[in-house]
């Protein structure tokens, strides 16, 4: 039996680059042994054929949104039924891991019951089919260590969590901003460790254009973006960034994260949040400390408010009528 289950749902393989990106994913995934399972979710040109040619599961039917999108608690709840190992791992598909992914992965479930393992990437330009031969782990490190550059904490590649946690989840489109600020939020609302592991897990992302997405925009511009945000409920959650971790590991201890300043006003920020579990608060807190946005999100709400009265306002003359 597998230790960890990595899911994802590739792009189309329409795109050469983003074929050779993914394609790249799927055979690394592989060469980290019997440790990993591989389960690869929806029916994308090109999805069948490469988990059949790197030994992944296909599971082809998936729920998706009004525009064709994946929803992230399908993908979820698929893979809980399909694996039979004790962790799942979320990681997108252009993603390349190490050896010490498992390790650390091993490494924390052996510490907590309950956590969430995220990480920073590092962005690396690829564009040629990688081979996984003997040494291949130590090459692409050295390879990464010289030409790649560290992304800020502003987003998560991967998620590592036990199968028993997110059961329930906003119906969030995969892809799209917000719903990984979520899952920081979640874990820490539930006191779960929520363990920055980028200091023990090297991650690589294989850089590529937005050319796959509609009009070519990068996905925080998007209108599923925003509904994203909407779902998990508002700015005030989806600003939980990596620095946001209440732990982190150093090799293999998890230890908290050191207090700064700047560390402590945000978690007085986020008490009423994750320690009370009051929305209210929660909104009174962010109002003083992020006045403009809380003003701006606020407006937004009364506007979206008053457009639904009006509709429903409407619907009933036009019954009546």
């Amino acid at each position: 039996m597998a230790l960890i289950t990595i899911f994802t749902t590739p792009k189309p393989f329409t795109n050469p680059q983003i074929a050779t990106i993914q394609r790249n994913a799927l055979a690394n995934w592989q060469a980290l042994g019997p440790d990993v399972a591989v389960i690869v979710l929806g029916d994308e040109a090109g999805a069948a054929e490469a988990a059949a040619e790197f030994g992944a599961l296909h599971l082809p039917e998936v729920a998706r949104n009004q525009e064709g999108t994946p929803l992230i608690s399908d993908l979820f709840n698929q893979a809980r039924q399909h694996a039979d190992s004790p962790l799942l791992a979320y990681v997108n598909a252009d993603i390349l891991l190490l050896p010490d992914f498992v390790e650390t992965a091993r490494q924390v479930a052996n510490q907590c019951k309950n956590f969430l393992v995220v990480g920073q990437r590092w962005d690396l330009d690829v564009t040629e089919p990688l081979v996984f031969e003997s040494g291949w782990d130590e090459a692409l490190r050295q390879r990464a260590q010289q030409l790649a550059k560290l992304h800020p904490p502003a987003g998560s590649d991967y998620f590592i969590f036990p199968r028993e946690a997110y059961h329930e989840m906003p119906k969030f489109a995969i892809g799209r901003a917000g719903w990984d600020n979520w899952m920081i939020y979640h874990a820490r609302r539930k006191g779960w460790a929520t363990v920055d592991a980028t200091q023990d897990i090297f991650i690589i992302h294989q850089n590529h254009d937005y050319s796959h997405l509609p009009n070519g925009q990068p996905h925080y511009k998007l209108p599923e973006t925003f509904e994203n945000i909407r779902r998990a409920g508002g700015r005030m959650i989806t600003r939980f960034l990596l620095t946001d971790c209440s732990e982190q590991i150093e090799k293999g201890q998890i230890v908290r994260k050191p207090l700064t300043w700047k560390r402590f006003w945000r978690e007085v920020e986020i008490f009423p949040l994750v320690g009370l579990h009051s929305r209210g608060l929660g909104w009174l807190s962010y109002a003083i400390f992020h006045p403009r946005n809380a003003y701006r999100e606020a407006r937004e709400w009364l506007t979206a408010r008053s457009d639904l009265n009006s509709h429903n306002t409407i619907r009933s003359n036009n019954k009546e009528s």
